[in-house]
């Protein structure tokens, strides 16, 4: 066991978006940082997602820090959608840009986490073997960076090749020609098939849940395009920044209901050909109004139907268990079209349950399929996952995963009652995932670091959430989900995706600017929210 010497002002766990902004705005402020990750570069869960097709839904020009104006204006984004490999180009650039390497310790991977009550430190060790201790420990880790494997009898017998959408190697894998299996069909799984159709001579798709998918009319940006964002970028920000989730789209300003069945019908077609998430936008309360939802459902389904040729399979594609816009709206390049080719079959697990797995493929109700390779399209254990692994230990050796055994309650999503100077940037009860990624990292950071600040300047060793506002805050999150039609939904939101995991709505569903103003609202009592004490 090495033990690191120093005692460091912040622990940052993870180098994707939040650990960058964090690490970067401490160095400048004067902090003594260092940063841990079990990755062996920057890049957070653009790092490890590196499956064929891997692409974020939202727009890559709001989809990028703003803190810095030559930043924004230096890296020329090519495509609206980014793929995975531009996403981490772009954070290795940030990374090289403002030397943030220097600050980190890479292939480290968070085994423990000690609070000292004697010293108000905190004491952490990796899978290295090394201890490093700091007076605030920063989990900047991630909503969906904990992969879930399903547990299926046999899984282990598999004499094929096995991979995981979430752990991808580095070495693409060569599917030509191979009888391919593909389990899971979130996000990842509608990503990853197209670009499994074109190679593998037979493909079969293992669905447990038909999920709704909006095409991403993805295209590459052409210089006016360019040019026009960059004139409107300050703009655009500000949009942004006041808005509900991070990005400057809105609803269509007719209300639903004052709309004629013609305007209707427009506004429907006008975000779908927008793509992807954004077709949950088309009119307000879409996801809290059953009439709305209702009407851009049928909608959905007359897509469906004009893409999916049989009819049998397109059944099997139509969700029929959760409102359309409950999950997060999937957003794809071609995966309904590929379901017309003769290589690819779809296996509707709630009618053709899986039964194992087996050396030569996968048994369901109906028999045996025969797989050169399976692919893993799973999921994740969201947003608590990556904090619960370690043994992360508050005070009197409270352990965090026992604590959130049965309720996962936080206070504004960053702190936890009995774990003090621990904070959670984009953890359960914070928007998140229901926000953009990049802006609510920025957003996190901040307020961490203005937090940290205030403690020091006041002679505050150590901060933890009071337990009443840590519970109001969750009770709060909940009734708002539970005014919508997502409340209803069994989904990673909710933590249904996971065996034993405690159900509640795991995201902030309050809406971006209204959460940033109630962090300041904390900020400017003087953190009442919090208890702060000293040594």
């Amino acid at each position: 066991m090495t033990t690191d010497p120093e005692i460091h002002d912040l622990i940052i766990i993870g180098a994707g978006f939040a650990g960058l902004y964090t690490t970067i705005h401490a160095v400048r402020e004067g902090f003594k940082v260092i940063g841990l990750d079990a990755a062996s570069d920057v890049g957070g869960t653009w790092y490890w997602n590196r499956y064929p097709g891997a692409r974020c839904d939202v727009e890559s020009i709001d989809y990028s820090f703003s803190f810095d104006e030559d930043l924004q204006r230096e890296w020329r984004w090519m495509e609206r959608h980014a793929t995975q490999p531009e996403i981490l180009r772009y954070l290795n650039h940030v990374a090289d840009r403002f030397d943030v390497r220097r600050h980190y310790r890479f292939n480290e991977n968070l085994t423990a986490a000690t609070w000292d009550e004697n010293s108000h430190l905190w004491e952490v060790t990796t899978d290295s073997h090394t201890t490093h201790r700091g007076r605030w420990l920063v989990m900047a880790t991630g909503s969906l960076s904990k992969p879930v494997l399903p547990d299926i009898p046999g899984l282990d017998t598999f004499a094929g090749e096995t991979y995981l959408t979430a752990a991808w190697p580095k070495v693409a894998p060569d599917f030509r020609g191979k009888r391919v299996g593909l389990i899971g069909t979130g996000s990842s799984g509608i990503q990853t098939l197209p670009h499994l159709a074109q190679d593998a001579a037979d493909v079969v798709v293992y669905q447990r849940t038909a999920n709704y998918s909006v095409p991403a009319f993805n295209r590459l940006l052409d210089d006016d395009e360019w040019r026009a964002a960059q004139d409107n970028y300050a703009h655009r920000r500000q949009v942004s920044w006041d808005s509900l989730a991070g990005s400057p789209w809105t609803s269509h300003p007719k209300p639903y209901h004052d709309a004629s069945p013609e305007e209707r019908e427009a506004v429907f077609e006008e975000f779908w050909t927008q793509g992807g998430v954004l077709f949950a936008k088309a009119f307000a309360r879409l996801t809290a109004d059953p009439e709305i939802n209702r009407a851009a459902t049928a909608f959905f389904e007359k897509k469906l139907g004009q893409i999916v040729h049989d009819p049998q399979t397109r059944s099997d594609l139509t969700p029929d268990d959760h409102p359309l816009g409950a999950k997060r709206i999937c957003t794809d390049s071609g995966y309904y079209e590929c379901f017309n080719l003769d290589h690819v079959h779809l296996v509707n697990l709630k009618k053709d349950p899986l039964v194992s797995v087996v050396p030569e493929g996968i048994i369901t109700q109906t028999g045996l399929r025969m797989h050169d390779c399976l692919v893993f399209a799973t999921g994740f254990d969201a947003l608590t996952g990556a904090l619960t692994a370690p043994d992360v230990r508050g005070r009197g050796g409270l352990l965090l995963r026992d604590w959130w055994k049965e309720k996962v309650t936080t206070y504004l999503g960053v702190s936890i009652p009995g774990f003090p100077n621990l904070l959670t940037l984009n953890g359960p009860g914070s928007p998140s995932v229901l926000s953009n990624m990049a802006l609510t990292s920025e957003q996190q950071g901040r307020f961490a670091l203005d937090l940290i600040h205030f403690c020091a300047d006041r002679g505050f060793t150590s901060a933890e959430a009071r337990m009443d506002s840590a519970n109001d805050w969750t009770a709060e999150g909940l009734a708002i989900a539970e005014s919508t039609l997502f409340g209803a939904a069994r989904s990673w939101y909710t933590g249904a995706n996971v065996d034993g995991k405690p159900r509640g709505f795991l995201p902030y569903i309050g809406g971006f600017r209204p959460y940033i103003d109630k962090c300041h609202q904390a900020a400017q009592s003087g953190y009442s929210g919090f208890v702060l004490s000293n040594m």
